[in-house]
Order: structure tokens, then C-alpha cells, then sequence
């Protein structure tokens, strides 16, 4: 205690009134402050990004999307508008992630913004409601696709199917609990699993246009519907691909786990999605430019 007593004497000595810059600038570099391991790289942080996005929603929803728009045509319409919708989305919560390198995604923002009690408010909705229908529409979607073959001329059992999907996010939260390097592992393996099969569906959708199955895809026919149109429907649709392109946010959730989240345009100056430093942002003072 004698020795820790001096030693602060000889800092106030050193340092008179920095006490609040000493105790910033050993937390911003790490000493004796805590922080989350940065042990997410880059092929991680895309595969976080891209394991999300393609998840079971690009495997259920272009169904759902179909039937709603009522013609191919349209159809087509809604992907590339839910798809523009969510590039801007991405681009907007890139800039985000470096002029607030904070993890916690949509709560770091909104509690830094607006105040505590929207933060909190944000976060206990996410919490309660939006992740764990999230989570529990994947898994239902996981264990319907591996009972089906067992179960070749009927729907596999409603008690089957939520068992395994019980087990599946149980396992699951126990790796992300574990490890965050097993976590991004376990991601990286399951993400190029989900790649091979999307591309294998694009394959055997190009062999079927080569063989001239391409009636739908001709203009004259493309906008032919086989239903009524319906705004009500035409708006699900668009709900569908929406929750097909979810998951472009992911990778906020852990910013301050990645490696090097900036792209330095010169040593020790971040630089933002377009190119440009972020003056007088949040990253560059948690940097200390």
C-alpha cells in the first residue's frame, strides 16, 4: 500500500492536474484498463458479415416473395430495390462503426445519441423480441431441412423439429460464450458451407436457362400475373427479401474485437468507407488524433 501511495505522489509530481488525460490515454492504449480481445481478422469479420446475410432467409424467402409480388417481373423489382435499400444500410453503419468504434451495434448508437434511456429501451426490445424470433425462425428453418429426408412422404414432427432447434442454439450459445476465436471458427465453417450450397443453386439455375428454361425470364412474359395484384401483398414481399438481406449489421456488434477496424489512409489517421478522415469524430478522439 506505502509503495502504491508513493507511486501515485510521484505521478501527481510528474503530471500535476492530468490525472483525467493520464487515465484516459491508459485506457485508450490498453495498460492496466479492460477491453475485448481484438482477435477478429478480416476473413473473420467478412465471414461474419456474410454468414448472416446468408443465412435461412435466402433459402425461405424467395418463395415468400414469389407468391406475394403475384409475377416474376416484379418479383425481380423487389430484390434489386430491398437490395439498393440495404447497400445504403451497410454504408451507413460503416460510417457509424468508425466514427463510433464502440461494440454493441444499434445500442452504442442510440445510447450515445439520443441518451440512456432509448439505449435501454433499444436494447431490452432487442433482447426480449427481435433476436430471439430471429434466432428461433433460423433454427426451426435449420432443423426442418435436416429431418426432411428422414422423412420423405410427410412433415417431420412439430416436437422433432423444436427439439433439434433447442439444441442447435443451446450449442451454439455455449461456443459464443466459450471462445469468440471457436465463435468466428465455427462461422468461417458454416458460412463456406452456405456458400457452397447458394452456389450450387445458381449452377443448376444457369444449366436450366441454358436448356431453354427461360419462358419467365422473356419480357412479354415476365409482368404476366398468375394472382390478383394486392399493395398488401406487393408490401410483404418486399418484407420477405428485406429479411433475406438481414444481418449487413452484424459485424458492429463486435467492432471493438476486430483486429484493425480502420482503413488508415496515412499512419494513425482512420479513413471512412468514402475515402474521407473522420475530423473531430469519436474514432479519432478514442485514437488520440
Amino acid at each position: 500500500m506505502e509503495e502504491g501511495a508513493r507511486h501515485r505522489n510521484n505521478t501527481e509530481k510528474k503530471h500535476p492536474g492530468g490525472g483525467e488525460s493520464d487515465a484516459s490515454s491508459e485506457a485508450g492504449s490498453g495498460g492496466g484498463g479492460v477491453a475485448l480481445k481484438k482477435e477478429i481478422g478480416l476473413v473473420s469479420a467478412c465471414g461474419i458479415i456474410v454468414g448472416n446475410i446468408i443465412g435461412s432467409g435466402i433459402f425461405v424467402s424467395p418463395k415468400g416473395v414469389l407468391e406475394n409480388a403475384g409475377s416474376v417481373g416484379l418479383a425481380l423489382i423487389v430484390w434489386i430495390v430491398t437490395g439498393f435499400i440495404t447497400v445504403v444500410g451497410a454504408l451507413c453503419y460503416a460510417e457509424l462503426g468508425v466514427t463510433i468504434p464502440k461494440s454493441g451495434g444499434d445500442y452504442s448508437y442510440v445510447k450515445d445519441i439520443f441518451g440512456g434511456l432509448a439505449g435501454f429501451l433499444r436494447l431490452w426490445i432487442a433482447v426480449l423480441v427481435i433476436y430471439p424470433t430471429n434466432q428461433a425462425v433460423i433454427a426451426l428453418t435449420f432443423s426442418n431441412y435436416v429431418l426432411q429426408p428422414l422423412f420423405p412422404t410427410c412433415f417431420p414432427p412439430e416436437s422433432g423439429l423444436r427439439l433439434l432447434a433447442a439444441i442447435c442454439l443451446l450449442l451454439l450459445t455455449w461456443v459464443n460464450c466459450s471462445s469468440v476465436r471457436w465463435a468466428t471458427r465455427v462461422q468461417d465453417i458454416f458460412t463456406a458451407g452456405k456458400l457452397l450450397a447458394l452456389a450450387l443453386i445458381i449452377i443448376m439455375g444457369i444449366v436450366q436457362i441454358c436448356k431453354g428454361e427461360y419462358f419467365w425470364l422473356e419480357p412479354k412474359n415476365a409482368f404476366e400475373n398468375f394472382q390478383e395484384p394486392d399493395i398488401g401483398l406487393v408490401a410483404l414481399a418486399f418484407l420477405q427479401g428485406s429479411f433475406a438481406y438481414g444481418g449487413w449489421n452484424f459485424l458492429n456488434y463486435v467492432t471493438e474485437e476486430l483486429v484493425d477496424p480502420y482503413k488508415a489512409a496515412n499512419p494513425g489517421e482512420p479513413e471512412d468507407v468514402c475515402g474521407r478522415v473522420p475530423r473531430g469524430g469519436a474514432g479519432l478522439r478514442d485514437r488520440g488524433g
